[in-house]
């Protein structure tokens, strides 16, 4: 075990005991934020110039309406406040609800806009009607559209704008005139310019339609979900509420037929072929100077093809492919071309995740890439890792090489242009945006977010000969020596994400407040994570819980050994998603080591989630029986001998309630106790504030419950 700091000191603050804080009052503050989410500048935007800057950001840190912003000459102002718009409200279309949900939008008012190429022209669409505004002068204004409009997005000229509606994509002359149907569906399994389930949720690929350069055509994609299974989802708190039909993969069955069309606003349709029976998955799409550039990936996800695309014939030609015998990652913002046409990718090799630019690996053995942000000229902006506890911003050109333009510990983005680097960073102490201008004054974009009520106090560990990248959590009024400390672990510890970074956030604020209520938290990445290297996230293929399960048992007994006042007689261990899968099987099969947990959200029988996320760490259903037995722990149920909380959301369509419901149903049949907490009318991510609170709350009661903990009583 090796530590990353030394150890803080533990003694007792005067200044951050609870009787002087209002620690407790965090779940209230979590809930008020949407997890200090609100206030926070997002979705950025920079003119080809560079002097301009558009961002979207609520009016404070408990405002939940998205306002669009402009900044430009140093000063920044308010550019369209829904609010002010004098609209009627208007219904949003479920496409938009779902296209919200796949991408974890928690705000309301403006989620989203577009831009021409000068971004002096910006669509969004706001209730289902579509707006523009000119960041050059002039009122936002209404468009008429021929109905409820799904993500708008002006031509590069700034004349149209194209839209869907209905499933239908339509083209919409911004002065007034005509608006054209592109395509419309043929039955009502048919849409034409949104992404799919699979493509929103696993694959970073969030659109379904590109506009050409000179604004002629839009590539789009044809999704026909006619093949796929359908899951009803209903809200049971509300019988008069009809259910809600999703078309959902699940593991080996059948996914959406997606097919790419160049429409041409003269009325003409071109189909983009290639082998779709041995290629089903389009990863990406997009259409630059030199045409479009589509990726396509194998059902068993172990091959993807870059294809160039001619928009005339719709034929394509190879320009890279790639192979591994575990699965190829996905890389967002991977293909690109740099200005000459040179292929922006990664490849896996030297145990590193390497960018490559025209087929040649142009970064060091060490430093993994995680997101390829755009291409301008010949120079390539994007992020990467040498440390899993951070992520920089580096730039990549010839004549320079890799360079990294971030500073200081933390997680790190941003955009270039015209000569201006907007730099993007999460730290310890907090948000912070700039502005960076060669040979002028740096700005700051204001952050409105709200104050946190307490501060993380984190010890930052590397446990085992793995180094695992742990966090441990300590109570603020704890002392050395005194009453031993009860252990939550809480980890997420799947492909996802990962938690331990110096980016700070909601999760360690979570964990500090998990940690006045009086315990120790350790919260741990072990293998399965990403930023370690491709080797490190293929442990987990073909068993998803082994290793991450052992991971935690090391991370756990490394946090004992810095602070030996911790009690592994009285160890819990909570989390979400596949964070909760790995509490209920850490549980069910590590009874000496973990005492309690709480699962939430969990898929518990893997053969119920979907085929892109599943198979790719599974392989299909049919031929790996096994896999998918080991990594679902309801198998497991009659081994359970530790109290467990199920929790799970009945609206959620990512991990349909029917995960914790068939758990309970097992654990009832094998004379298992265990509790359900059901939320009507929550998703997978839970926003509203009362059952974001309350959730905090029960977790907590029912973790003293289980593990002997009695509610503590400032002295």
């Amino acid at each position: 075990m090796d530590t990353d700091n030394p150890a803080p000191d533990l003694s007792r603050d005067p200044a951050r005991d609870p009787l002087r804080t209002p620690s407790g009052d965090l779940p209230r503050q979590l809930a008020r934020t949407q997890r200090f989410s609100l206030g926070v500048p997002r979705s950025f935007t920079l003119s080809p110039d560079g002097g301009t800057l558009l961002f979207l950001r609520t009016r404070g840190g408990e405002d939940r309406t998205s306002c669009l912003w402009l900044l430009a000459d140093g000063e920044e102002r308010l550019l369209v406040d829904p609010d002010a718009l004098g609209a009627a409200p208007g219904e949003v279309p479920e496409a938009e609800l779902v296209r919200r949900e796949r991408a974890r939008e928690r705000s309301g008012g403006i989620v989203a806009y577009a831009t021409d190429a000068a971004a002096r022209t910006v669509v969004f669409a706001l209730d289902g009607g579509l707006w523009t505004v000119r960041t050059d002068g002039g009122a936002a204004r209404q468009v008429a559209t021929a109905g409820p409009v799904v993500d708008p997005r002006p031509d590069p000229a700034g004349r149209r704008v194209a839209y869907v509606t209905q499933g239908a994509l339509r083209v919409a002359d911004l002065d007034g005139g005509a608006d054209l149907l592109l395509a419309a569906p043929e039955t009502a399994d048919v849409t034409y310019g949104l992404a799919e389930h699979v493509a929103a949720e696993e694959m970073h690929r969030y659109r379904g339609y590109w506009w050409s350069p000179d604004g002629a055509a839009v590539l789009t994609a044809r999704v026909d979900t006619a093949p796929v299974r359908r899951w009803w989802i209903s809200d049971p708190a509300d019988p008069a509420k009809p259910p809600r039909a999703v078309p959902y993969p699940t593991a080996g069955t059948a996914n959406a037929d997606v097919s790419l069309h160049v429409l041409g606003l003269d009325g003409t349709r071109t189909e983009v072929r290639w082998d779709r029976a041995a290629y089903e998955y389009l990863t990406s799409a997009d259409w630059d100077a030199h045409g479009p550039l589509l990726a396509v990936q194998s059902r068993d996800q172990r091959t993807v093809r870059v294809l160039a695309a001619d928009p005339g014939s719709g034929g394509t030609r190879p320009l890279h492919e790639q192979r591994d015998p575990a699965w190829v990652q996905l890389i967002p913002g991977t293909p690109a071309r740099t200005a000459s046409g040179a292929l922006v990718h990664t490849a896996d090799t030297g145990g590193s995740r390497r960018l490559t630019v025209g087929g040649e690996p142009v970064t060091p053995d060490g430093l993994h890439v995680r997101e390829v942000l755009g291409a301008s000229g010949e120079s390539v902006l994007f992020t990467a890792c040498d440390e899993p506890t951070e992520e920089h911003l580096w730039s990549y050109d010839r004549e320079r090489g890799p360079v990294r333009l971030s500073a200081g510990p933390g997680v790190h983005t941003g955009l270039r242009a015209g000569g201006t680097l907007l730099l993007d960073s999460r730290t310890e102490r907090g948000h912070r945006t700039t502005l960076l201008r060669d040979g002028g004054q740096d700005t700051e974009v204001a952050c409105l977010a709200a104050e946190p009520v307490l501060t993380p106090r984190v010890t930052w560990l590397r446990a085992g000969e793995l180094e695992i990248r742990t966090a441990l959590l300590l109570p603020s009024w704890y002392e050395r020596g005194g009453e031993p400390l009860p252990v939550l672990v809480a980890s997420y510890g799947g492909p996802a994400m990962r938690l331990v970074t110096r980016g700070g956030g909601w999760p360690m604020y979570e964990a500090q407040w998990f940690a006045e209520e009086g315990f120790a938290v350790v919260v741990a990445d072990g293998r399965g994570t990403p930023a370690r290297g491709p080797a490190w996230e293929k442990t987990v293929r073909g068993d998803s819980l082994s290793a991450p399960i052992e991971d935690q048992v090391t991370a756990l007994r490394a946090a004992a050994e810095h602070c030996p006042d911790l009690d592994l007689g009285r160890v819990g261990i909570r989390g979400w998603s596949y964070g909760g899968t790995l509490a209920t099987a850490a549980v069910i099969r590590r009874p000496e080591v973990f005492h309690a947990a709480v699962s939430g959200a969990a898929p518990s029988d893997q053969r119920l989630y979907d085929t892109h996320w599943r198979e790719r760490f599974l392989g299909h259903p049919d031929e790996e029986p096994a896999a998918y037995d080991r990594s679902s722990p309801i198998g497991e149920a009659a081994d359970l001998r530790r109290p467990l909380l199920l929790v799970h959301g009945m609206a959620d369509d990512n991990v349909v309630v029917a995960h914790t419901l068939r758990m309970s149903a097992a654990l009832l049949a094998a004379h298992r106790p265990h509790q359900v907490l059901p939320l009507s009318n929550v998703t997978h991510s839970p926003t509203d504030e009362t059952v974001v609170e309350g959730l905090l709350r029960h977790q907590v009661n029912f973790l003293r419950a289980a593990l002997n903990v009695p509610e503590r009583t400032p002295v």
